[in-house]
């Protein structure tokens, strides 16, 4: 799926204000630290909640792992300056002749406009290094954030589905962008 390019661990997105890179076993505990803040957690699909470093080294293993075999696209997000620390994690994650963009952020970098960041350079390099027609992504329908931060990027609604795993029941907005609408607007 993702070309020899992202398969080394020293591939690395630069943003303006942030460094997209692989996970490293060191970032466990401060992953751990941010995923597991309830207020994180709740709004994902994925993160199980309570959510330890234990969980968070075997998610760096499976990353580290995926990411080698071009299965997908896991990086770490961190501020290019002062403390280097992971502040959360973005992914492109492979769907039916798409890949589905995924992000979460520690609760302390909210509304600083590093999720927008982070999602355009992942958008870019998605485009430019894979022949993926399009991506996707879901939110909450009370994850107004996410939902801005998608719009802000380009992706455009496309409908309603339910939401997965801890969110059953609820309602999930669902996201795209196609490669045509991307390059239109680069």
């Amino acid at each position: 799926m993702f070309p020899d390019l992202a398969r080394d661990d020293v591939f690395r997105l630069e943003t303006r204000r942030l460094w997209l890179r692989w996970p490293e076993a060191a970032d466990a505990p401060v992953l751990a630290a941010l995923a597991g803040d309830w207020e994180v957690a709740r709004l994902t699909a994925h993160i199980p909640h309570p959510y330890g470093v234990d969980d968070a080294q075997a998610f760096v293993r499976d990353s580290r792992e995926g990411n080698a075999a071009g299965r997908h696209l896991r990086l770490v997000m961190t501020r290019k300056t002062g403390d280097r620390a992971p502040i959360g994690m973005i992914a492109l994650e492979p769907g039916a002749q798409k890949f589905e963009l995924g992000y979460w952020l520690g609760r302390a970098f909210w509304r600083q406009g590093f999720a927008a960041e982070a999602a355009g350079a992942m958008i870019d390099a998605c485009f430019l290094v894979t022949r993926a027609p399009a991506l996707t992504a879901a939110a909450l329908e009370e994850h107004t954030a996410s939902q801005a931060v998608l719009r802000r990027v380009g992706f455009a609604p496309v409908g309603e589905a339910p939401a997965p795993g801890r969110h059953a029941g609820a309602k999930a907005l669902l996201f795209a962008l196609d490669r045509e609408s991307w390059a239109r607007a680069a």
